[in-house]
């Protein structure tokens, strides 16, 4: 699809993405406002900015969806309602957080949703700072440096019994082609196993996430998404942040194919040790390749329509 959509599609974009900026900037000033309160009433803060996320993600779901008609297919392990759990995600485009959302929607967890964000976004008035006092992560990918930081959001998460989806993209980057020769070549210098269709992922988050909450009860099991897109029979093509905003029909007119694959780990299942951790996800990241795999020929025989 053309990167400069008709004038005609992009002032409809304009017409259904004004009124949600306009509400996401009011709804990250109201929580950079409770942000103090976080101190004296940390429970209370999370579950109203909860409440408020809700009402954003809901908002461009509902443009995703239903305004520019992506069908998102579902497969995979059944997810249990209201689940507290660590989610990782391979990450191909800006519309991976659809997916995901889609997902938290139907298992009742949209409003709490949490994902690794960017240490230097803290620095952004407002929307930084509503991001911050969310309890979301925000990490340099530097785990010594962001001790401190995860310090404080696992302890909500721990202490506070905080309802979560804990989210991140192992792969820490998008996936593109140049990026998939260079994990080839990682790989086979390295002798790790290259999974299909991937990056190779990076294990120190995951692990400190996994041994930190471990200590929280009600986090009970890791989630892990297999995101993939087609369109006219490329695979993993995905369309860029502006078309979903703006442009219709994607799953018919445009011929886009959204699907994410689910798979359930009870968390008292996975191993102890940090280096026995590593080799878990990166076994999980092998099957998801092999699954893509068999997707992508599954696509490949049912043609592009």
């Amino acid at each position: 699809m053309s990167q400069h959509p008709p004038s005609w599609t992009f002032l409809r974009g304009l017409i259904i993405t004004v009124p949600w900026l306009l509400y996401l900037l009011l709804v990250d000033v109201w929580i950079s406002m409770l942000l103090p309160l976080a101190i004296f009433l940390p429970r209370w803060v999370y579950d109203a900015s909860s409440c408020l996320a809700f009402t954003v993600w809901a908002w461009i779901q509902l443009i995703f969806e239903s305004l520019n008609g992506a069908r998102i297919e579902i497969s995979g392990d059944s997810l249990p309602n209201a689940e507290s759990a660590i989610v990782v995600a391979n990450h191909v485009a800006w519309s991976d957080f659809y997916l995901i959302q889609a997902m938290a929607r139907r298992s009742g967890m949209l409003g709490y949703c949490r994902y690794f964000a960017k240490s230097q976004l803290k620095a952004v008035p407002f929307l930084g700072w509503g991001l911050w006092a969310m309890g979301m992560p925000m990490v340099s990918r530097n785990w010594v440096k962001d001790q401190a930081e995860l310090d404080r959001v696992f302890s909500g998460i721990v202490n506070h019994r905080f309802p979560t989806w804990l989210i991140s993209f192992s792969e820490a980057t998008r996936f593109t082609h140049k990026k998939f020769a260079e994990s080839q070549v990682w790989c086979k210098k390295t002798d790790r196993p290259q999974p299909k269709n991937l990056l190779y992922p990076r294990t120190k988050g995951f692990i400190a996430t996994v041994q930190h909450l471990r200590k929280a009860p009600h986090v009970k099991a890791v989630y892990d998404f297999a995101i993939a897109y087609q369109c006219d029979g490329v695979f993993l093509d995905a369309p860029c942040m502006w078309d979903t905003l703006s442009v219709p029909s994607l799953s018919t007119r445009h011929r886009y194919k959204f699907h994410v694959h689910a798979r359930r780990f009870s968390l008292e299942t996975l191993p102890e040790s940090d280096e026995d951790l590593a080799q878990w996800l990166e076994q999980r990241w092998v099957e998801k390749g092999e699954w893509l795999e068999s997707l992508k020929q599954t696509w490949a025989t049912t043609g592009s329509s």
